[in-house]
């Protein structure tokens, strides 16, 4: 079932955005970090008797543990960022579109509607209602397919 496209979901598309670059990051280069490096303690038998000695080295149970966890992480935000980009992209009306576009997947962080209106020359309160009125015509589409 897919989800009811909310105003949270798009706000939330730019963060998860930048999520997804800093788990890039950290999949590429946790191998390097120290909290990888792991000690253990085996017996050594080679006197006949257990001594009880100190192992150092690289814990790749932790790092597979740890890279599959942010590689399910990464592919989640990346399967919610296509679902919004897919949602922007069929929108048919292309004020509402470009509006969409502007203010949720290529603004900025601090993008304003008045920035929106500026760009796509519509007073601040016009972008406003398209926002408000395609989310709720969208909602009670959605609502009557179930």
């Amino acid at each position: 079932m897919e989800e009811v496209m909310t105003k949270e979901r798009l706000e939330s598309y730019r963060s998860n955005k930048m999520e997804i670059l800093e788990l890039d990051y950290v999949l590429e280069n946790r191998w390097r970090s120290d909290t990888m490096i792991g000690n253990d303690v085996i017996f050594d038998y080679s006197k006949g008797y257990p001594m009880p000695q100190s192992v150092t080295g690289f814990d790749y149970e932790k790092y597979s543990r740890l890279q599959e966890r942010d590689l399910r992480r990464k592919k989640k935000l990346e399967a919610e960022c296509k679902e919004i980009e897919d949602f922007v992209s069929g929108i048919t009306d292309s004020v509402t579109r470009r509006i969409f576009r502007i203010y949720y997947i290529d603004g900025r962080k601090n993008v304003t509607q008045r920035d929106v209106a500026k760009k796509i020359h519509l007073d601040r309160s016009r972008v406003s209602r398209k926002i408000d009125d395609f989310l709720k015509n969208a909602q009670k589409a959605q609502n009557a397919h179930l």
